[in-house]
């Protein structure tokens, strides 16, 4: 053998024959092969060649975008969702093992999430990308990266088209569903061209600036094909004309300063329904409902840790995505709907670990809901995240330990002994934390930094201890997961930009 075929043989790590070679498996094989983890890994190969890779098209895409939901949310979330039941009591069981809805589906890859102008992303051009296949700045909802924020001179010619004008424009029913306010960053970016995110209703669009419509305006205006079908979230007083009563809340009223009732001017369509609360929504006759807007609050939805489940009149996102589904798939062109929960990134904003893992366990329900009520060889699901945040999960802790609670370590030999960890300081730390935000005002006196043991660290409204104090904790930069099962989902997979997940919907359906 020569120097440079020694040579080739260790680059690709082939084993150098020498002498006779042996068809016995080495020896370690015998014991794993009686091991639990070795025989589940096998199964899971054996899942995975047999996946089928149809070349049908798909009559019908849902879009699930956790807002905010990064890597390290997903892990937790995973953990969180099997350690509490949706009361919020200990189940006994580990987590680690545990798996979300959609992190069961066969193709997934991983997602590049910056914009034209930003190293880490906002919800207005991250939602742009995967709306129109167009990568743009931040703020700004689908125009091209021409455009200025903030300037409305210029911005119609720099419009551009977005996944559900297309799917109108064929025939197919579409629609958008949403924890936050319908007006919002990503809801918004689907229906609605604007050079600023923030002008969801006519009042806050500058006196100079008011050529441009505002993006409630335009989700009733909307003129593609024959209109959204439907619409769920919240946002009420955006659309209601300022002074007029709000049905819910006796100290609020709505807010636009043209004088318009788009409520009213929504409902004077053909087999249109309104629906403000819980109630109206499940008392609705699908069989009579073509077109359905469901404005829910003032603002955004609810928190669920903060819901009275006895007397609750927002809805939960899998009710909203299972009366969406019900209406849009009575359509034989087949359907578009972008669902998102919303209310992750605001948990994260806040600074509660708490608040955004439950958000991402109604996020997992609702898609779980979905995949109940269609058929899955003619729809493709794809669930992913806008951007991520700056959660962290770290220290050693033993498996299975809170994931809201203070990392407690093993012993030498590998056991759990139950005994907190502790950092430099002496004192203890908890698994999740946040590299900014408004948890660093407690993380901190003149003593150094404060006990966390001395916390209720597995509070809704606990804000996790930061190190850089801020108002808000920010996105982060990483890269996101996105996942696929339905027709074309083979198609998901390696590292991707963002706007890619554009074109995968447009050719899933036929559309290119």
């Amino acid at each position: 053998m020569t120097t440079r075929t020694l040579l080739l043989l260790l680059a690709v790590g082939l084993p150098l024959l020498v002498g006779c070679v042996s068809t016995a498996p080495p020896a370690s094989t015998v014991v794993q092969v009686s091991d639990p983890w070795f025989t589940r890994g096998q199964a899971t190969l054996e899942r995975r060649k047999a996946l089928a890779r149809p070349a049908t098209k798909a009559k019908n895409v849902i879009l699930f975008i956790g807002d905010g939901m990064g890597i390290s949310t997903l892990t937790a979330a995973r953990i969180f969702a099997a350690q509490r039941d949706l009361d919020g009591e200990l189940t006994g069981r580990s987590g680690e093992e545990n798996h979300l809805s959609f992190e069961r589906f066969p193709y997934s890859a991983l997602v590049k999430t910056y914009t034209t102008n930003g190293q880490v992303s906002d919800s207005a051009g991250t939602a742009t990308a995967m709306a129109s296949g167009v990568k743009t700045r931040s703020g700004v909802l689908s125009v091209t990266s021409e455009q200025p924020k903030g300037v409305c001179a210029g911005s119609r010619d720099r419009a551009v088209d977005t996944i559900l004008d297309l799917a109108e424009e064929s025939g197919m029913s579409t629609g958008v569903v949403t924890t936050t306010t319908l007006t919002h960053a990503t809801p918004g970016a689907f229906y609605a061209s604007t050079p600023h995110r923030d002008w969801e209703y006519d009042a806050v669009i500058p006196a100079d600036q008011k050529p441009c419509p505002d993006i409630a305006r335009q989700l009733i205006e909307y003129d593609r094909g024959d209109g959204l079908e439907v619409a769920m979230g919240g946002g009420r007083p955006y659309f209601l004309p300022a002074g007029r009563p709000d049905p819910e809340y006796s100290d609020r009223t709505g807010l636009r300063q043209d004088g318009r009732d788009l409520v009213d001017e929504w409902q004077q369509r053909p087999g249109a329904a309104y629906v403000w609360n819980q109630d109206q929504l499940r008392d609705l006759d699908v069989a009579q409902t073509d077109r359905l807007l469901g404005l829910f609050e003032s603002w955004e939805l609810k928190y669920t840790v903060f819901r009275d489940p006895k007397n609750e009149a927002d809805p939960t996102l899998t009710e909203m995505t299972r009366a969406a589904i019900d209406i849009l798939q009575k359509n034989p062109r087949g359907f578009f709907l972008m669902v998102e929960g919303g209310r992750i990134d605001h948990g994260h904003h806040y600074g509660s670990a708490h608040m955004a893992l439950e958000e991402t366990r109604q996020l997992s329900m609702a898609v779980a809901a979905a995949m109940e009520k269609v058929d899955l060889d003619n729809t493709l699901i794809l669930v992913t995240a806008d951007h991520s945040h700056t959660l962290t999960i770290s220290g050693y802790p033993s498996r299975g330990n809170d994931i809201l609670g203070l990392v407690r370590e093993n012993d030498d030999q590998g056991g759990a002994t139950g005994k907190l960890a502790r950092a430099e300081d002496g004192k203890p730390f908890t698994t999740l934390g946040y590299a900014n935000g408004p948890g660093a005002r407690h993380s901190f006196d003149e003593q150094g930094r404060t006990d966390p043991s001395d916390h209720q660290t597995h509070g809704s409204r606990y804000r996790q201890q930061a190190l850089v104090r801020l108002s808000d904790e920010t996105h982060g930069g990483e890269d996101v997961a996105l996942y696929a099962t339905g027709p074309q989902a083979h198609l998901v997979g390696g590292l991707i930009e963002q706007n890619v997940i554009f074109h995968l919907m447009r050719h899933a359906l036929g559309l290119d």
